[in-house]
């Protein structure tokens, strides 16, 4: 199959640093990226692709263009999409889809199967092993998730994502990450109470969620903070045989990262690379780690603008978690329980 012809919508942490780096690890070719402050970077790292001054410049080339990877500002997001989709291309959009949720089932009413979102902890190496756990029943009837995404900078960075309390701020951020995740694993959200706090920025720094899911009453804590001494373990899940336990993220072990050293005393010689631990007591077994990544979303949407593959996230479920976050903000200002079945 030949090389997707992308064009990128941004070329900074995101573009550059997270979406140019999986298209080249799949196999693409980016040809005309948008860029103010960047056209150099661009030359050195794709030799001939375009440097356009904004999406309608980009989209003056859209039938030389197979996708458009959107990874500019969270607030721009619809009308870039809206543009990219009336010009007829397929469109990947980094998450949140959208600031609201009302934009966002907008923009799952027009996606007409040319639309998905970069959910990319989808992948993630500790999703995919707790969703084999789950498959195989090793944590029995589960009754609580939780996840934290904690790191500790008092001294907040100086970019739109800590200044912007309207598209910025950790909820739309990582908290569109972690409810995605939740919703995954166990299914629509009945109840929403929410914590949120702005502390060392204009926009939202400190998450509490506390969900209710419809399906079998699962209750989700996620937490996100970015003043955050002491980080609790990364994933907990509580079920009636057992725990899934998760006390490193990305290589950098929390403080609890101590019961990796605890626990590797339980390894034997020749296990696979594991991924958390299961936990029933005073038995603690590691987990062998399932195999995929990041990557394999991009892989995903090649066989999809293909025409051989669904969108690797649908838009719905984005909207999905897009109503979750709203009511996240009506909880937290009203000091309520939201309900939204």
């Amino acid at each position: 199959m030949e090389a997707l012809r992308v064009g990128l919508v941004g070329y900074g942490g995101a573009g550059r640093g997270i979406h140019a780096r999986l298209l080249r690890e799949a196999g693409q070719q980016v040809t005309c990226v948008v860029t103010r402050s960047r056209a150099d970077q661009v030359a050195r790292d794709w030799p001939g692709a375009i440097v356009a001054p904004d999406v309608e410049a980009l989209l003056a080339h859209a039938d030389e263009l197979d996708l458009v990877v959107i990874a500019s500002p969270t607030g721009e997001h619809v009308a870039h999409v809206r543009a990219a989709l009336d010009a007829g291309l397929h469109v990947l959009v980094d998450k949140p889809l959208a600031t609201s949720a009302a934009d966002a089932e907008l923009l799952a009413g027009l996606a007409d199967g040319r639309l998905t979102v970069f959910q990319n902890r989808r992948w993630d190496s500790e999703q995919l092993t707790l969703l084999g756990l789950l498959e195989r029943g090793e944590l029995g009837t589960v009754h609580r998730f939780e996840r934290r995404w904690e790191r500790f900078r008092p001294v907040p960075q100086d970019r739109w994502k800590e200044n912007d309390p309207e598209s910025g701020g950790l909820l739309l951020d990582l908290g569109a990450h972690l409810v995605d995740s939740a919703i995954q694993l166990f299914g629509p959200v009945a109840q929403v109470y929410a914590e949120l706090h702005a502390r060392t920025t204009p926009a939202v720094d400190d998450v509490f969620l506390a969900l209710v899911h419809a399906r079998d009453g699962v209750v989700s804590h996620l937490q996100a903070g970015a003043v955050v001494g002491a980080p609790g373990p990364r994933t907990r899940v509580l079920g009636d045989r057992g725990a899934y336990l998760v006390t490193s993220f990305e290589g950098e072990p929390t403080p609890f990262g101590a019961l990796d050293d605890a626990y590797e005393e339980t390894r034997r010689p020749g296990e696979p690379v594991h991924e958390g631990w299961l936990v029933r007591g005073a038995d603690r077994q590691p987990v062998p780690r399932a195999t995929g990544g990041h990557v394999d979303l991009y892989r995903a949407v090649v066989r999809w603008v293909a025409g051989d593959g669904p969108p690797p996230v649908d838009p719905a479920d984005a909207a999905r978690t897009a109503r979750v976050l709203d009511a996240a903000l009506v909880s937290a200002a009203e000091r309520r329980v939201v309900p939204l079945v």
